[in-house]
């Protein structure tokens, strides 16, 4: 886990040896797997230390901004590598300066970071206190560098006097987590926020947005690519919002507010890509032969009533729709998903599909993934990094924050390795609906475990969490109880 490695080896050596790995293996990775796709590997290094380092040094009132810097440098990463994608789409051999150019941020990385020094207190707590004076030396005024030392001293004291209560090693250390009500209490809260945060389909969204796009009724590539890249950048303008009201509205009305606009924008998509299916233009048997019978698709040809198709049908049986050359809504060509089929198609000015259909309402959908990312950014997206920052003892901070950091990366690849399949299973509507689904649990499960932790210092946080957390409107109601319990015992006296 990242939080055991950070501890035993140090952040530099960790960085390093990512970057190395990531030069070295994007060589490897398939042709599918865009450039924002393969940055989340790197995100899992040091996702959960960036924001947890953050918080820690920062005052009650404005930590939650603070942190939430972190993911407007993750989402502006993929605007940016969104842009990088758009720019290499006409030149040759597309995927492969895509693929390749991912590895110069992690040379550039690896090289500053050469220069980089370790942390002074993971040297002190390995012995190397003259290396962690001379680190001090070059940060603080020289009348300062004592001071520092003692607080580090004391500080670092503290620390092992806590992990000699606790246990040594990462299985004593979890063992220990799940025995602590408090740590327990805050893992169901830390890990519900970051399970909900993947299973409401987002990152479906940001790997494969010029996919969805093409399922809209977009063809272009290039097209694609450039509806998407809006998408990505109002995924940064949304973290900046967070930003802006974290601090002032609070964690859990930002994720509710986020969570009831997330349910409405996947249940709207899933409305227009059902219409878009029902109303895809129909196959011609004429049109279909125009380009030879050896183009045609041959799961079309054997259909016992190919009347009935449409160019739905003809996508889902792994064949191309080839648009009427006057106009792309009337019954147009079902042909063999090849590529000098396709040339054939275009060479005569029709618009090759192979994604999705073309349909008069796909602009909806651009424009519903807009609002969805907008109602993502800055609740869900951005706070369940915040929440597991600061909802753990101290002494469990890095062992309940790693835990919901491989819950919610865990739930990353099950949901963006599913995504493809559900579609080609459920089709792009009955995928939307059922993330809204998931978003109603999540929900939920928000609204029942999570509590408010806006501007608290992190010993009142684990106060509540010793009492227990209940809802507002709960709380009352358990209180109503308890007084009319009280009421009628007095009465028997």
């Amino acid at each position: 886990m990242a939080t055991g490695n950070h501890c035993e080896y140090g952040c530099c050596r960790c960085y390093h040896w990512c970057c190395i790995w990531w030069m070295d293996e994007r060589r490897h990775w398939p042709e599918k797997i865009n450039l924002s796709r393969r940055c989340s590997v790197l995100f899992w290094c040091n996702s959960y230390g960036n924001s947890s380092s953050s918080l820690e040094a920062s005052p009650a009132r404005i930590r939650g901004a603070l942190v939430s810097t972190n993911g407007f440098l993750i989402t502006g990463g993929q605007f940016l590598s969104y842009l990088i994608n758009l720019a290499f789409t006409k030149a040759k051999g597309t995927w492969r300066w895509m693929l390749g150019v991912a590895g110069l941020p992690a040379l550039v990385q690896f090289i500053l970071m050469l220069s980089l020094p370790e942390s002074p207190r993971w040297l002190y707590r390995k012995d190397k206190v003259e290396e962690a004076r001379a680190i001090l030396q070059k940060i603080y005024p020289a009348n300062q560098v004592e001071n520092e030392m003692e607080a580090l001293r004391t500080s670092i004291e503290a620390e092992k006097a806590e992990e000699g209560i606790i246990g040594e090693g990462f299985i004593v250390k979890l063992k220990g987590a799940f025995s602590n009500t408090v740590v327990r209490r805050g893992l169901y809260a830390g890990i519900t926020v970051q399970v909900a945060q993947q299973f409401v389909g987002i990152n479906t969204v940001m790997y494969y947005s010029p996919t969805i796009v093409q399922f809209a009724g977009f063809a272009s590539n290039q097209t694609a690519l450039a509806l998407s890249l809006i998408t990505s950048g109002l995924n940064c303008v949304g973290t900046v919002i967070s930003m802006c009201f974290i601090d002032r509205y609070g964690r859990r009305r930002l994720m509710i507010i986020s969570m009831f606009g997330i349910i409405i924008c996947l249940v709207a998509l899933a409305a227009v890509f059902f219409q878009a299916a029902s109303n895809s233009p129909a196959i011609s048997s004429y049109e279909s032969t125009h380009f030879g019978n050896n183009s045609t698709c041959s799961a079309y040809i054997s259909a016992p009533n190919p009347s009935s198709w449409d160019c739905m049908k003809c996508l889902k049986a792994e064949c191309a729709f080839c648009a009427h050359k006057a106009s792309k809504h009337q019954p147009g060509a079902c042909l063999a998903s090849e590529n000098h089929i396709r040339d054939l198609c275009r060479g005569e000015h029709r618009v090759w599909y192979a994604q999705g259909c073309p349909s008069k309402v796909g602009f909806l959908a651009v424009i519903l993934l807009g609002l969805y990312i907008i109602c993502y950014a800055p609740g869900i997206g951005t706070v369940p990094w915040i929440v597991n920052s600061e909802i753990y003892p101290l002494r469990y901070r890095g062992t309940g924050g790693g835990i919901a950091a491989v819950s919610n990366w865990t739930a990353n690849l099950l949901v963006s390795e599913t995504f493809l399949t559900l579609t080609k299973a459920l089709g792009s509507a009955g995928t939307f609906l059922l993330f809204a689904g998931f978003s109603v649990i999540g929900l939920t499960a928000i609204y029942f475990l999570v509590p408010e932790t806006k501007g608290m210092p992190f010993e009142q946080v684990e106060k509540m969490l010793e009492k227990g957390y209940r809802p507002k409107a709960f709380r009352h109601k358990d209180k109503d109880v308890r007084e009319g319990k009280n009421v009628e015992l007095q009465n028997t006296h």
